[in-house]
């Protein structure tokens, strides 16, 4: 850009850093992006309603009941325990931890979950693969636990992930547990999965860094977690509703669209 502004004539000298620090004191920063997905699924405000609305404890307009419930489930996939070739070297003052850089693979773990949002209560599973038998014992793990044994109805949220998508997955739950109703969100929606903030939190807090002699010690240190959230955690303070939706997809369709693409 230096270059650019001298051949141009617009200045006679001029450095990379006062390039660099007029756009940093603008907050113009071209050297920095941020990966992003633009809603394509043509029913997304129907089914991301349904999703903040039941968060709210609401259901078609009406309030849920004191026996309704509402689960957020989704599956985190190829935790692997990563033995180090050399012991981990523990924190000292001054010295942070030090983990060796190579490892020896001893397996991995499909982490399934399921958060009931309104009690910061958990449901885990650690399986060798995903799939749909796997995610049925999950169902059938929690659906057999007070209170939701007894409910009137569950509603289990959940992505279009393979093992519980589509119409199918439905009827398959249905047919299983009369009480439960699965709620998919729209595609790529992650971000309206509770559970997925549960997740980020096991990565920091319990995977990181990843240094475990066994797929055992992996389950351990899962499931004690687990409990140990449950003591000292309280439901999300989930405040993205129906309105804030409608204001970002408003936002989103005055976007200019791309040169090439239709608008």
């Amino acid at each position: 850009m230096a270059d650019h502004a001298r051949r141009s004539g617009l200045v006679a000298t001029i450095s990379d850093s006062t390039i660099w620090r007029w756009l940093n004191e603008d907050a113009i920063r071209p050297w920095q992006h941020r990966c992003w997905i633009f809603p394509r699924d043509p029913d997304f405000a129907r089914k991301a309603g349904r999703v903040l609305d039941l968060y709210q404890r609401l259901w078609k307009g009406r309030r849920l009941k004191d026996d309704e419930w509402v689960i957020s489930t989704d599956e985190k996939t190829s935790i692997q325990a990563r033995a180090r070739i050399h012991p981990t070297v523990a924190t000292r003052p001054g010295c942070p931890m030090r983990v060796e850089h190579e490892y020896e693979r001893r397996g991995a773990w499909a982490y399934l979950a399921a958060l009931d949002v309104h009690r910061a209560k958990l449901f885990g599973r650690c399986e060798p693969k995903g799939g749909i038998a796997p995610f049925e014992r999950l169902v059938s793990h929690v659906m057999q636990q007070w209170p939701y044994r007894e409910a009137r109805r569950v509603f289990w949220v959940m992505d279009n992930g393979s093992s519980h998508r589509g119409a199918r997955c439905v009827e398959r739950l249905q047919q299983k547990h009369p009480r439960l109703l699965p709620v998919h969100t729209p595609v790529h929606a992650s971000w309206l999965n509770q559970i997925e903030i549960y997740f980020s939190i096991v990565q920091r807090k319990v995977l990181t860094p990843n240094d475990f002699s066994g797929l055992d010690a992996v389950a351990e240190r899962l499931f004690a977690f687990e409990r140990h959230y449950e003591e000292i955690a309280s439901p999300f303070e989930w405040t993205f509703t129906r309105r804030d939706l409608a204001r970002l997809l408003e936002k989103l369709e005055k976007r200019p669209s791309a040169p090439g693409m239709a608008a």
